[in-house]
């Protein structure tokens, strides 16, 4: 879901360090080592070029000696987790791409525990089973359980900071292993302190605390999962059938992972949605106006201290950029405005021009600049 690219980190204050994970700086231990590998099959966009050397690490020790291993060479490290929220450029990677690949899920009570390269699809779907509530509306997100707290992964009324209890992970600058409360991850829409410095740590494993209800789900909170289940926001309905209705509705916009669907050769929604404060909101308004009508209304959710938040795929669809736009072999979703896709054959400039279009056909339009969700290696819009 989530990768970042890194450099060497300094040195910062100290969290609540975890006892039992300390190896050798240099010690790589028997980890899956490849050079010139590919990347694009890594991710789910299928686009990318080589990475000098790829390490993949299944237990936290193989993690943490790697990235050690890098830091302590000066060598660029790119981690990758289950790659759905990644741009590589065509060049590739010069450096050293750590896959985290470790595996383990602990539930106790209404707590769960994830290794970062648990599925996160799957773990959801043994929350459901196991009749626990909070992050039902979250199936069939692509990508892994390290990548979730990093975006603040959301969809459907839920997000992850409402769950996450406490997110365990390897600190750079301090070199040693800390546990980050809910409150020191700095939570916002789609952004953490693991956004906000990608250089600093690297998530090893996070805990959430969930909701026994009686196999309810959380209350049902976006208006459309209420719609498509017949009830009204703020009901609970059975734990299964919130988790098969988003799973229909995601699948319907192309957002959940076939290899034979090229709508789903994505990184999910390209682009956050805009927030704006009042006076950008104020101009955004006129802007609609004048290009729409005197009747036209855009979205429009209120988003804290005066600002608003709109849809980045309403303004792609009103600038002109419409389900299936493009010619080339990297073209718009045929099912969702919001998802760029490779239609096969693409390369990642493919991808980039259509990107720069969207943008820019959205800032004449309107005045607003989208923002790339997905990371971009080697790249930028």
């Amino acid at each position: 879901m989530t990768s970042r690219a890194y450099g060497p980190a300094s040195p910062t204050g100290p969290y609540a360090r975890v006892p039992g994970l300390s190896v050798p700086s240099r010690s790589l231990g028997p980890v899956q080592e490849l050079h010139d590998a590919p990347l694009g099959p890594l991710t789910t966009f299928r686009l990318g070029g080589p990475a000098t050397r790829l390490v993949t690490a299944t237990t936290d020790a193989e993690v943490i000696a790697a990235v050690r291993d890098a830091d302590a060479t000066g060598t660029p490290l790119l981690i990758i987790g289950g790659g759905s929220n990644l741009v590589i450029g065509d060049k590739g990677f010069e450096g050293t791409a750590l896959r985290i690949a470790t595996r383990g899920v602990e539930l106790t009570g209404t707590r769960l525990e994830l290794a970062a390269g648990e599925v996160w699809t799957d773990a959801v779907a043994r929350t459901v089973e196991a009749g626990l509530a909070g992050i039902e509306c979250l199936s069939g997100i692509p990508g892994s359980a390290g990548a979730t707290p990093i975006q603040n992964v959301g969809a459907y009324g839920q997000e992850v900071s409402s769950t996450i209890t406490e997110v365990i992970a390897y600190d750079r600058g301090s070199g040693e292993t800390v546990t980050l409360r809910n409150e020191e991850c700095d939570f916002s829409y789609r952004h953490s302190r693991f956004k906000a410095d990608p250089e600093r740590y690297v998530v090893l494993r996070v805990r959430f605390e969930l909701e026994d209800a009686d196999g309810l789900s959380a209350p049902i909170k976006y208006a459309e999962t209420a719609r498509a289940l017949g009830v009204e926001p703020g009901d609970r309905v059975p734990l299964a059938d919130a988790r098969e209705t988003v799973l229909k509705l995601r699948a319907g916009k192309g957002m959940v992972l076939d290899p034979e669907d090229h709508d789903t050769w994505s990184a999910g929604s390209f682009f956050t949605n805009p927030i704006l404060t009042a006076e950008q909101f104020a101009a955004f308004h006129a802007r609609v106006k004048e290009r729409l009508g005197a009747d036209a209304e855009p979205p429009a959710y209120p988003a804290g201290e005066g600002r608003t938040k709109t849809s980045a795929a309403w303004l792609i669809d009103r600038a002109g950029f419409t389900k299936g736009y493009g010619s080339g072999p990297a073209r718009i979703s045929t099912k969702h405005t919001l998802a760029l896709t490779n239609r096969g054959g693409a390369t990642t400039e493919d991808l980039l021009a259509l990107a720069r279009d969207v943008v820019s056909g959205v800032r004449e339009a309107f005045g607003i600049t989208l923002v790339n969700e997905p990371v971009m290696v080697g790249v930028s819009l």
